[in-house]
């Protein structure tokens, strides 16, 4: 029961997430001064650099719940 609670959670985050932009002090003051494609192009590229870490943090946790499961058997 919990494990698909967890699933339906993460799926839900997934699928109804909206699309957040992010921007440095710098990158904003360099964007101000341009158009807006470049704009959303910064954006793209600052949202697609932090998806990374995320990511690591996430396989991480993975792996140690899975270290841990196997070593309770």
């Amino acid at each position: 029961m919990y494990k698909k609670r967890v699933i339906i959670w993460l799926l839900l985050m997934v699928f109804t997430s909206q699309v957040s932009f992010s921007q440095c002090a710098m990158c904003k003051a360099v964007v101000e001064n341009g158009d807006v494609s470049m704009a959303q192009g910064v954006n793209n590229g600052i949202t697609y650099l932090m998806v990374f870490p995320y990511l690591l943090v996430g396989v991480l946790f993975f792996v140690i719940y899975r270290y841990k499961k196997n070593a309770k058997n």
